[in-house]
Order: C-alpha cells, then sequence, then structure tokens
C-alpha cells in the first residue's frame, strides 16, 4: 500500500511514477524504474505517519526534481522518456487546470467552495449531438458560477466536458487512475476559439490595461510576467509589441470585428476604452494564454 501510495504523489509532481503503469503494480505492470527508491520512499512514507504533506515537501525540495527542465542532446539520446531522472520533469497541466490556469490569469476564477456542479460555457448543439438529438439542454450558468474550478464542473458519466476530452480527461464508465497524455492540434484549435478561452482572452486583455502602465511595452512586459511567472526577454516583448500594432491597424479598419472580439462575451468595453484598441490586445491576450509556458509545467 505504501509503495502504491508513494507512486502516486511521486506521478503528480514528476509527470509519471516510479512504477509507469500506476493502475496497476501486478505482473501486468511494468517494473519500477528505480526500485530500491521506491522501497526507501515507502518505508520513510510509513516512518512518517503516513504523513502525505511531509512526503510532498521531501520530493519538491530534492535535487532531483529541481533539476533544470531543460533537455540537452545528450539526455534525449540516453535518456528520451526521463526514466533516469536526468532533467526535470516537463508536461502539459491536465484537463482541469488548462481551464483554471486561463481563468486564473485573467482574474475571472471563483474561489467559491462546495456545492453543487455547474455548467460553464461550451459550443452550442454538442449534446445534442451526444443525445442523438433529443432535448438535453446545457443551460451556461450565471454569475460567478460561470467561473467556477474544473472540479465543480457538471459532468455526465459518458460524455466529460467536451474541452476537458480534449485534453486526455477520460470519461467515468469505469476507474481510470492513470491519464495518457496526447499532443494534437485540435488542443490548440480549443485554447485559440473555445468560448471559454475567448472570454478568458478579453478579461486578461482588460486587466492588462488597467494594470499594465501606459505605454505598449510596459504592458506587454507586464503581460508576459504574469503569464510566465519570469521577466521578459527583450525580443519577446518586441514581437508582443509588433502584433499589437499589427492587429490594432487592423481593427481600427473593421469595427463590427473589433466590437465583436472585445465584447462578445464578456460585455460592454470598460469606460475610455475603445474597442479597437481593446480587440487588439484579446489576440494578444489569446497568444498569450496559449504559450508552452503557461500550459506546460516545467
Amino acid at each position: 500500500t505504501a509503495r502504491v501510495a508513494v507512486n502516486r504523489v511521486w506521478s503528480q509532481l514528476f509527470g509519471q511514477g516510479l512504477v509507469e503503469t500506476e493502475e496497476d503494480f501486478g505482473t501486468q505492470g511494468k517494473s519500477p524504474s528505480h526500485p530500491e527508491l521506491l522501497d526507501w520512499l515507502a518505508v520513510r512514507y510509513m516512518d512518517h505517519g503516513w504523513d502525505t504533506k511531509w512526503l510532498v515537501r521531501l520530493l519538491v525540495t530534492s535535487a532531483t526534481y529541481r533539476q533544470s527542465s531543460r533537455i540537452t542532446p545528450e539526455a534525449i539520446q540516453k535518456d528520451p522518456g526521463n526514466r533516469l531522472l536526468s532533467h526535470a520533469p516537463r508536461y502539459r497541466l491536465e484537463a482541469e487546470m488548462v481551464r483554471d490556469q486561463a481563468l486564473a490569469l485573467s482574474g475571472l476564477l471563483s474561489d467559491k467552495m462546495k456545492g453543487p456542479s455547474v455548467f460553464p460555457p461550451q459550443p452550442g448543439g454538442l449534446w445534442r449531438a451526444a443525445f442523438n438529438g433529443r432535448d438535453r439542454a446545457w443551460t451556461t450558468s450565471p454569475g460567478e458560477d460561470r467561473y467556477r474550478r474544473g472540479l465543480y464542473t457538471f459532468w455526465r458519466r459518458t460524455i466529460p466536458y467536451p474541452s476537458m476530452t480534449t485534453f486526455d480527461a477520460p470519461s467515468r464508465e469505469i476507474c481510470s487512475v492513470r491519464r495518457i497524455r496526447t499532443n494534437t492540434p485540435l488542443q490548440a484549435f480549443v485554447t485559440l476559439n473555445d468560448p471559454v478561452y475567448v472570454e478568458a482572452a478579453q478579461a486578461l486583455a482588460r486587466r492588462i490595461v488597467h494594470e499594465g502602465g501606459a505605454s505598449p511595452e510596459e504592458r506587454c512586459r507586464f503581460a508576459l510576467e504574469l503569464c510566465l511567472v519570469s521577466p521578459p526577454k527583450a525580443k519577446q516583448v518586441d514581437e508582443l509589441v509588433s502584433l499589437l500594432l499589427a492587429e490594432r491597424k487592423h481593427y481600427r479598419e473593421d469595427a463590427t470585428a473589433a466590437h465583436q472580439l472585445a465584447t462578445e462575451p464578456l460585455g460592454k468595453a470598460p469606460p475610455g476604452v475603445d474597442e479597437p484598441e481593446l480587440a487588439a490586445w484579446t489576440v494578444v491576450a489569446n497568444v498569450l494564454l496559449n504559450l508552452d509556458g503557461v500550459l506546460t509545467k516545467g
């Protein structure tokens, strides 16, 4: 039991367990990559009264976890799957966390706790397709329930929330201990176009304009540091400013598109900010929310 428990905590932090098949410690599962380490951790875990908080602290303060996640050519050749722990873990956030991350950066995420499941926005007609056209309505939750954590999203046993399915959330027909991660173009399609992520980009754009300073350069530096949690490089700032200027020009020539991108679905633009400007910043915010550094732990 201790080995199984330790392995699952290890997997949460490192992206895969010392025994890769977390769901199967039997003869059909894979052997541990570091059996002595697994035994040592299991014994220490028991000796500390099965204190999971202690175990997490031990792992995240270890030299192994605190390595750089940069992968050298030598590591790619000798340890492509990082089974030898040659570098720090680097993997995409889980399905629920991808949406939560976007909402948190935009300032929309609700910290409300407990209560019944909620119905965040999703593209229209999906449930009718899932139920062969029968009248199954998905009514978007009002107020802050619209922005609650993915943990509270309503989920039919056989039909998860669609964007979470795209990010490898399983159905609940059977117990699923381990999620197999995939990387597909459809995932980028979701984070660029799904109503949830468009609304998050609109809110992030308003946050950048309100909190980021006066000049485009100041705002781009603020936005990069907010999203990547590290000081931005000059090249990153220059690229974002160039994107902003190009999009600003485009939306000043297309008022209809500017109105749509700046206000739908979030609502009326704040006083003193014109819609073409806000639409341009929304494009910038959408790019930021799709950066590898935002969607990837590492």
